[in-house]
């Protein structure tokens, strides 16, 4: 085996400092917690969670998508959060048959944000059981 030819040694040599100088760009994952700098960035809150979960299962629902046929574990909705989910997919069938679609996907936007913040996220019972309705 001989040496490398001098053109692949310099793209090597070119590779190898690219890869060291892209070590030291700003782009680097964040510090670790408790090492002194402050995260700019708070964890959702348990109504935000709330709002965001069953909105999204209930216009999935509402629209008989793919997934849509999960059930609530599966979904990880709490049981709370389900009768939520229950609630709203009644109100925006009643409303698609009033207004259309869109005006529905609307309206199970406001009506979840609202219970959701009125049960402060509705994640209190989440046992594994829930009798059928």
């Amino acid at each position: 085996m001989g040496t490398m030819p001098r053109t692949a040694r310099y793209a090597a040599h070119i590779l190898l400092a690219a890869l060291a100088l892209s070590g030291c760009s700003p782009s680097a994952p964040p510090p670790a917690e408790g090492s002194g700098r402050p995260s700019t960035t708070a964890p959702p809150s348990p109504v935000q969670v709330c709002t965001s979960l069953v909105s999204y299962w209930a216009k999935e629902t509402l629209m008989g998508t793919k997934w849509s046929g999960l059930d609530w574990e599966q979904k990880g909705l709490s049981n709370g959060q389900y009768a939520i989910h229950e609630d709203a997919v009644a109100a925006g069938r009643t409303e698609e048959r009033t207004a259309g679609r869109g005006k529905a996907l609307e309206l199970i936007d406001r009506f979840v944000a609202q219970r959701c913040a009125e049960q402060g996220g509705a994640t209190a019972s989440s046992e594994n059981w829930r009798p059928p309705t």
